[in-house]
């Protein structure tokens, strides 16, 4: 008698063992607690326009932050600068991030995000550095610590277009992308901007491999690529987008 419990009760153990086993996977999968999906909607507030994620609002701190130092910046450079491509640059400064800035602000009202009103210790000491410069030393130190900081907001402004669900922050993301390439290339029109010091910084913060395509051999030519083309007798209504212009320094 004592044996058949025995046996019964193991029975009965493997089977709970075995129904455990078997919801695990549906617990751990309901749980989500601490994965990357769980720490968006958890840093998410809900408004009329969609979420607003915790990206989506210190892009709108960023936007409003750019313009609080840029701004002053532009001008300081309409005034001082030698050469008129650099007060051409300081120009478009000015007039983007006014625009830009109206914008950040007005969609900051309508989502309760509150925006700071000064710029933060690093870029004022940026201006600062801008201030104590003059001649040839300040038209460079404009254009590169300028064109530096764009360049370090233009991934910041792709990510929150690419990821965004609220439409307002879609919208500003968008202007402010056209904004941002507009200055680069006023900035890079300037002749001014030290690309292999850019490249270096960027490296430098770089911990992956580079990939890509094998380096090129000397006096061998690559292969031709075959052209990408539509295929069919379809007609498009569309039109490329026009190339860009670069300004001549």
């Amino acid at each position: 008698m004592l044996r058949r419990i025995n046996g019964t009760a193991l029975i009965i153990a493997a089977l709970v063992a075995t129904l455990g086993a078997l919801a695990f996977p549906v617990w751990s999968y309901a749980d989500r607690s601490g994965t990357g999906e769980a720490n968006l909607n958890a840093s998410s507030v809900a408004t009329q326009w969609g979420p607003l994620s915790a990206t989506d609002r210190d892009f709108l701190v960023k936007v409003r932050l750019a313009g609080l130092w840029e701004l002053p910046a532009g001008q300081q450079a309409i005034e001082r600068a030698p050469s008129e491509a650099t007060k051409a640059a300081g120009d478009h400064l000015v007039v983007g991030h006014t625009d830009l800035d109206r914008r950040a602000r007005d969609v900051a009202a309508k989502l309760g995000v509150e925006l700071p009103n000064q710029p933060t210790t690093q870029q004022q000491e940026w201006l600062r550095e801008l201030t104590a410069a003059s001649g040839d030393e300040y038209e460079r130190k404009f254009a590169n610590i300028l064109r530096a900081a764009h360049g370090k907001v233009f991934g910041l402004i792709g990510q929150v277009r690419h990821t965004t669900r609220n439409t307002l922050i879609r919208q500003l993301a968008s202007d402010a992308n056209q904004t941002v390439l507009d200055h680069i290339t006023m900035l890079e029109a300037t002749g001014l901007v030290d690309f292999d010091a850019l490249a270096r910084e960027a490296a430098s913060g770089s911990t992956a491999s580079p990939s890509g395509p094998s380096m090129p051999r000397d006096g061998q030519a690559p292969l031709a690529p075959v052209p990408a083309t539509p295929t069919g007798d379809q007609s498009f209504t569309s039109r490329p987008v026009p190339p860009t212009v670069m300004p001549m320094p």
